[in-house]
């Protein structure tokens, strides 16, 4: 499949209120996508950045977007105010993974072929720290803003940085090709998905061991959590499905049908609200809780 990367950001508005998705209608097939009605999103805007943009993180405090733009070497700053580029940060090559910690103001990005990460101030918009990593770091990056410490996953670990020190303080070991990592300040628990292996493993960021190994569909990758709930959002690419898990029982609760190849998972933990991205279908899956 030959897949055309554009040099945009395509900004998505979910209207307040008009965010729930009703069940698909019982079918002999195999379940199809979950759809929110296409009154209740549009694109808002078109944002040009730099060339393949990978990453994307927000620092709602500042109202401000990241984004890695893997071909270029670059982050582009954006205004959410605005919607425009405001700075482009020169960074390592094939950056990757964006995260932010919006109680210090910083960002964090992976370099994939420099074996480092990125340490940029969101008051200055430069590069303060360049921190070197074990191994290629992949995609998943997430931070703590209650601990102050981030997250990055490589091939069969995952890094654990000191955003005080700019220092690796450990390495966790994990199996199965780690995808992408989440964080749940609360509980100070850290979710990352094992592409391989079909799983979930739970690490405890106060010891940073592995607590728990949660079985996922086919190909989980994207991971969310809505602290608010205590809830993980994991989609499962080759099954076009999202595992619901309980971070109380480390148990899956829910597995709900979605579009094609889901990607990413974002969580409005405000409206308990997850958005699911399908990269076959070229459509957002909207899942919200029932009411009863």
């Amino acid at each position: 499949m030959r897949v055309i990367q554009r040099c945009t950001i395509l900004v998505t508005v979910a209207m307040a209120g008009l965010a729930t998705v009703a069940a698909p209608a019982a079918a002999a097939s195999a379940p199809g996508p979950l759809r929110a009605p296409t009154s209740c999103i549009r694109v808002s805007a078109t944002i040009h950045v730099g060339r393949s943009p990978v990453g994307v993180a927000a620092n709602r405090k500042t109202n401000t977007v990241y984004v890695a733009n893997g071909g270029s070497k670059t982050v582009a700053v954006i205004s959410g105010r605005t919607n425009t580029v405001t700075a482009t940060i020169s960074v390592g090559r094939s950056p990757g993974g964006v995260a932010v910690n919006r109680k210090t103001n910083t960002v964090y990005v992976t370099n994939g072929i420099d074996h480092t990460v990125s340490v940029i101030s969101g008051r200055t918009n430069t590069v303060t720290a360049t921190i070197p990593v074990a191994a290629p770091p992949g995609p998943g990056l997430a931070a703590n803003p209650k601990t102050n410490t981030i997250y990055v996953g490589h091939p069969d670990l995952v890094s654990v940085i000191s955003g005080r020190t700019n220092t690796v303080t450990a390495t966790i070991p994990i199996t199965g090709a780690p995808g992408q990592v989440a964080v749940n300040p609360k509980t100070n628990t850290v979710y990352v998905t094992g592409q391989s292996v079909f799983t979930v493993s739970v690490i405890s960021g106060r010891t940073n061991t592995v607590t728990a190994t949660i079985p996922a569909g086919l190909l989980p990758f994207g991971v969310a959590v809505n602290p608010k709930t205590n809830t993980i959002y994991v989609s499962n690419a080759l099954d076009n499905t999202v595992s619901v898990i309980s971070g109380r029982t480390n148990t899956v609760t829910a597995t709900i049908p979605v579009g094609s190849f889901p990607g990413g998972v974002a969580v409005n933990r405000k409206t308990n609200t997850a958005y699911v991205t399908n990269q076959a279908s070229n459509t957002v899956s909207v899942l919200t809780s029932c009411r009863r």
